[in-house]
């Protein structure tokens, strides 16, 4: 079975840094997961110990029900495809994919057969008789994922595989190596500091902060229900606002909310903020995309002035602030919006996350 299961695995590097802490994950068959987090979070120490290529502290890394703590790389039977492709530069297109191969004892029919299907499959037909200096860097990093595919391993592992790519590569690229994962059950794990390659091809996103994993969930539970300050704002672009306030008390279902600039909102929030003390110190969290400009001042709404306007080409996005905190809204960019004017937002029901003072979310 294609799995990938890590059990409480801390690396410590002989210097005494602590890279990775006691995190837990598994990944099941055909499953696509994600490793997501800033740089230095331990996302690629992570995926190189599952790889063999570094040594695991402490803990458990299981391949297909089988413990490879002991094991060299050569050995765990895994394809890896790095973020500098590694092409050998004097062998062709066709040659760079075979290679993989002869280590496993395969006739040169079979081999053949092999390069032509995952060579159709990527669209590399026309480029096999090339050499990877004669190739876009869309087509070597199609041959670095080929010739990570063309193999039959247990599972398979990719090290920001889209980072050096431009936009509309990384598109493209994306919905390519989706498809072609789609078709394959094995456990993979994909290691990326953008949020949008996680968003777009995770079936599940483990997002890493100092080598530790702080949340594990689909894609829409982890946009939609983050599960603490953190994730709130590392996830979405815009970034959510995060705005501190007091917790006054709740009025009928709704939470009351006292902020530094001296403004007061009363807004619908999930039940368990009721168990809060008035008083608590909290973090409201609301997507720029979900505050609605009203004609006038709302209860559950604040008002704030214009300072800078950014056209987003079918949206427009306004920074705004009255002096105590700053925020941003994202309308149609037909709404009629210039710098200086004063704006009434509505937090829309449904949408409104509170932080506890332990940055945790305060969620039934």
């Amino acid at each position: 079975m294609a799995t990938i299961d890590i059990k409480d695995v801390t690396k410590v590097y002989p210097n005494g840094f602590k890279a990775v802490e006691r995190i837990n994950l598994s990944v099941g068959q055909g499953e696509v997961m994600c490793l997501l987090g800033p740089s230095g979070c331990g996302k690629t120490t992570t995926l190189r110990m599952v790889a063999g290529l570094e040594d695991i502290t402490e803990g458990e890394c299981q391949i297909g029900g089988r413990r490879v703590n002991e094991l060299l790389a050569r050995e765990r039977n895994v394809a890896m495809a790095f973020q500098f492709y590694a092409l050998y530069p004097s062998l062709t297109v066709a040659e760079n994919l075979k290679f993989p191969l002869h280590a496993e004892g395969r006739s040169h029919a079979e081999m053949d057969a092999k390069v032509r299907q995952v060579a159709k499959t990527l669209q590399l037909e026309s480029v096999l008789g090339r050499k990877p200096a004669q190739l876009s860097e869309g087509e070597k990093q199609r041959v670095a994922v080929g010739r990570s595919i063309i193999r039959d391993p247990e599972c398979f592992l990719f090290d920001e595989p889209l980072s050096r790519l431009d936009v509309t590569l990384r598109e493209q690229m994306r919905g390519e190596i989706k498809e072609v994962l789609s078709g394959l059950s094995k456990a993979t794990v994909i290691v990326t500091h953008d949020q949008l390659e996680a968003l777009t091809m995770a079936d599940r996103i483990a997002v890493m902060r100092a080598g530790i994993i702080e949340q594990v969930a689909t894609p829409h539970d982890i946009f939609a229900k983050p599960a603490n300050l953190f994730v709130a704002g590392f996830i979405g672009t815009p970034q959510m606002n995060l705005i501190p306030a007091s917790f006054t008390g709740m009025v009928g279902g709704h939470g009351g909310f006292a902020l530094p600039g001296g403004q007061k909102v009363l807004v619908q929030v999930d039940p368990a903020v009721g168990g809060l003390a008035a008083g608590t110190g909290v973090t409201l969290g609301i997507r720029p995309r979900n505050l609605e400009i009203m004609p006038e001042p709302v209860p559950d709404g604040l008002t704030l002035q214009v300072d800078i306007v950014e056209p987003m080409g079918a949206e427009t996005l306004a920074h705004l602030s009255d002096g105590a905190q700053s925020m941003r809204v994202v309308c149609d960019w037909r709404v009629p919006i210039d710098e200086g004017d004063r704006l009434h937002v509505r937090f829309q029901p449904g949408y409104v996350h509170v932080f506890g003072p332990d940055e945790q979310a305060v969620r039934s």
